[in-house]
Order: C-alpha cells, then sequence, then structure tokens
C-alpha cells in the first residue's frame, strides 16, 4: 500500500463502499415490488374477484392491488405496511410454473385460475397470514389440503379455497413447540413457534430481554481492535516501504 495513504483515508473509502451498497439494496426494495406486479402483461382484470376487492382496498397497480392506508384498520392491527399487497391477479398469465410469490405475502386474495400450472409447492404460500381467498385452477389442490380452509368449492375451471384455518388449532396437526414458546400461523397448513414474552435464545432456554447493549458493546469493541491492528499493521508497511 502506497505510504501516503492513511488510516482516515481508509475508513472513507469503506464508508463510501457501504454507502453504495445501502444504495443499491434501497433502490432494488423500491424497484421490486412494481417489477413483481408487472411479472404478467396487463393489469387486474376488471369484473375479476381481485378487482371487486380492491375497489375498497386499495389502488391497482399493473398485476397487484395495492392496499390504501387508510382501507382498513385491520391492517394498521396486523401490523401491514400501507404499500403492501394486498390482492394479486395473475389469471390468464401463461404461467406453467410459479416458484416465488413472497412478495406478496401479506395478501389477502390471489387469483392464479386460468393457468397451465401442473404443480404448485405448498411452500409457496407460506408465511401468508392474512390469505383468505385463493383461486386456483382446477387440477391443483388448496395449499395444506381441504383441512386448511373453511370452504373449498370447484366452480367450472377453478377452485376456491376460502377461510385460511390457523394450523395451531385444528384437531389432527402433529407440531410441538418447545417449552416457554407459543405456536403462530405461519400461512396454511404452517405454523411456526415464537418464543413467548421474556424469553429468547436457542429454544427460547433464555429468559430476561435480549441484551442488545452487551451485544452491540461486545460487536463496537471487536470492530475497534481490529481498526487498531489494522491500523499499527499498515503503519509499520508505511515505515518499511
Amino acid at each position: 500500500m502506497p505510504a501516503g495513504v492513511s488510516a482516515s483515508t481508509l475508513s472513507a473509502v469503506y464508508l463510501f463502499y457501504i454507502f453504495l451498497i445501502l444504495s443499491g439494496v434501497y433502490v432494488y426494495s423500491q424497484q421490486s415490488e412494481p417489477q413483481f406486479c408487472r411479472l404478467c402483461d396487463g393489469v387486474v382484470q376488471s369484473g375479476s374477484a381481485v378487482w371487486s376487492a380492491c375497489l375498497s382496498a386499495g389502488r391497482i397497480e399493473g398485476r397487484c392491488c395495492i392496499r390504501n392506508s387508510s382501507s382498513s384498520s385491520s391492517a394498521d392491527d396486523n401490523g401491514d405496511d400501507e404499500d403492501s399487497i394486498f390482492g394479486l391477479d395473475f389469471s390468464n398469465c401463461s404461467l406453467s410454473r410459479l416458484d416465488d410469490l413472497s412478495e406478496a405475502s401479506a395478501a389477502f386474495i390471489i387469483d392464479l385460475s386460468n393457468n397451465p400450472l401442473s404443480n404448485l409447492s405448498d411452500f409457496v404460500f407460506q408465511g401468508f397470514n392474512q390469505l383468505g381467498h385463493l383461486i386456483m385452477p382446477i387440477k391443483l389442490e388448496c395449499p395444506g389440503g381441504n383441512i386448511s380452509w373453511d370452504k373449498v368449492e370447484v366452480k367450472g375451471n377453478t377452485r376456491l379455497c376460502e377461510g385460511q384455518k390457523n394450523a395451531c388449532n385444528q384437531t389432527g396437526m402433529s407440531w410441538d413447540c418447545p417449552e416457554n414458546s407459543l405456536c403462530m400461523p405461519y400461512g396454511p397448513g404452517f405454523f411456526e413457534c415464537t418464543c413467548a414474552q421474556n424469553f429468547h435464545g436457542y429454544k427460547c432456554l433464555r429468559e430476561g430481554q435480549f441484551p442488545m447493549m452487551e451485544v452491540m458493546a461486545i460487536l463496537g469493541g471487536s470492530t475497534v481492535v481490529i481498526s487498531a491492528l489494522l491500523w499499527v499493521t499498515q503503519r509499520r508497511k508505511a515505515k518499511g516501504i
């Protein structure tokens, strides 16, 4: 390394690269939703179930219905972001494969009808806690099976899955959360175990608040020590040149 490069210069370069990375992440997060909503040409079809639900719930952007901030008090109760996807209309999109719908994990209604989908993993809907209305091609089963829905109905060439059930309350479902944890729904047929209040760590065995200050102090101290070692090393190299 050139002798004229100081530790402060190295720090400035390091911070600049961090800024570039964070800027890229921000830009990607801002663009990901519109790109997802335009995965299929056109917009939400007029007269469709998603279109009808969106009339009072939000605004249409491509194939998505974006929730309005004042459309529903339940959105705030559930912690959903005001710009979350409330509805998704991917009907008649000629989709033969669909591996990821995570961008619409807050959706209440999804229409996948009239697509040549031959197989769709239940894991595609993992984390879709708010999903209450799903329209599928008739050849596909409702995710989680009929036991995961209040109502399953066949209409023409579509299968309608309505009223997602709480997997933690289903009889016959085998789930085993560790002590000091609670079962929480995590999409149709799925659940997750979350630590009860005042418990954290592996299998929720640690009691008390998570030691955030201690962890930050350790990380901060480690960063200072490493930075000092690097500075000393570079100084020695600079003197040896």
